[in-house]
């Protein structure tokens, strides 16, 4: 099930590289806000996609259009994210003040305890949080049902605790791995061009300078968009697993 999810993501997340390049631009603004939420937004709408389809259905990205809506639906998805990771903020922050007040072994034991717990419970609730999400988009978008814990925690009992945070915990790997590899890829090919073009008396330092701006542009543009497709879209399938 779980690598029916992460081949089924991975195919969908190329579909349409114009989309990517769509999204990557907004990227590049992002620091302004407006587009962040925008690019949320869009995400949603592949939760949206997903949790209303099956795997290795023929579902299309969905369209870059009505601004203002995607704009509302990621305004809705940031508050729901902020809302979950309150708890393990709260947690962390009262065993810090604890450990604070000590001294020596104690106060580093009471750190660490606090550590622990704060990662258990900041991964049930990222983890809630995502399904609180997908949750919201089957059923049309109702802001309310992304906080019906009960409801919540029955559709995560009927796909399985472990099913749910081994696919979280995949992910994050595939995430990594994949943008690790893309950017040593791309570096270790100009730093070649580099030592060839300083063989040949070129500037090997403004060939690696042009590499690490290819770099940059080929993270934002391409595979930061495709990585968020891909999590969306394999949050949203696992969501259907439901018994």
């Amino acid at each position: 099930m779980i690598l029916d999810i992460y081949k089924d993501a991975l195919e969908y997340s190329a579909k349409d590289w114009k989309t990517l390049v769509i999204l990557g631009v907004v990227a590049l603004f992002s620091f302004l806000l407006l587009p962040a939420f925008i690019i949320t937004g869009y995400n949603y709408r592949v939760i949206n996609n997903a949790v209303h389809g099956i795997i290795n259905g023929r579902d299309p990205l969905p369209e870059f259009d009505d601004i203002i809506d995607m704009f509302i639906d990621g305004v809705k998805v940031v508050i729901v994210q902020i809302a979950y990771l309150v708890v393990p903020v709260i947690i962390f922050i009262i065993f810090a003040v604890i450990a604070g007040n000590l001294t020596g072994v104690a106060s580093s034991a009471v750190m660490i305890i606090g550590c622990l717990i704060t990662l258990v419970v900041g991964v049930v609730a990222c983890l809630m949080s995502q399904m609180g999400l997908c949750h919201m988009a089957y059923n049309d978008g109702a802001f309310t049902k992304a906080f019906d814990f009960k409801e919540i925690k029955e559709v995560i009992d009927e796909i399985g605790w472990f099913e749910c945070i081994l696919t979280y915990i995949g992910l994050i790997i595939i995430t990594a791995v994949i943008a690790i590899v893309v950017t040593t890829l791309i570096g270790l090919v100009f730093t070649v061009f580099g030592i060839s073009g300083a063989a040949l008396g070129a500037n090997p330092g403004g060939i690696f300078v042009l590499g690490a701006f290819i770099n940059w542009l080929i993270t934002m543009f391409i595979v930061g968009p495709y990585l968020s497709i891909f999590n969306a879209r394999s949050i949203g399938l696992l969501y259907t697993m439901q018994i």
